[in-house]
């Protein structure tokens, strides 16, 4: 059974989940543009690709530490 603090902390997590995304997504595309640009010449795309990772990282670590304190529920397939 959700506590109150999930129902408030759920709106909460997707917002923090959706700009964790976009800034992932963010991180990708600017990885692109500079290898575009660039043509491997400078280290621009590898700089932007180790932020991606690092973003997915915190993201995933994010998920685990919210699912452990009950901030998220899992739903299942519906």
């Amino acid at each position: 059974m959700p506590t109150a603090d999930a129902d408030i902390s759920a709106p909460t997590m997707k917002i923090i989940v959706a700009i964790a995304f976009i800034l992932i997504i963010g991180s990708l595309a600017s990885a692109l543009l500079f290898l575009m640009r660039d043509k491997g010449k400078s280290n621009r795309t590898v700089y932007a690709l180790t932020l991606r990772v690092g973003f997915s990282v915190l993201l995933f670590i994010l998920l685990l530490i919210a699912y452990k304190f009950g901030l998220i529920q899992p739903t299942g397939i519906r």
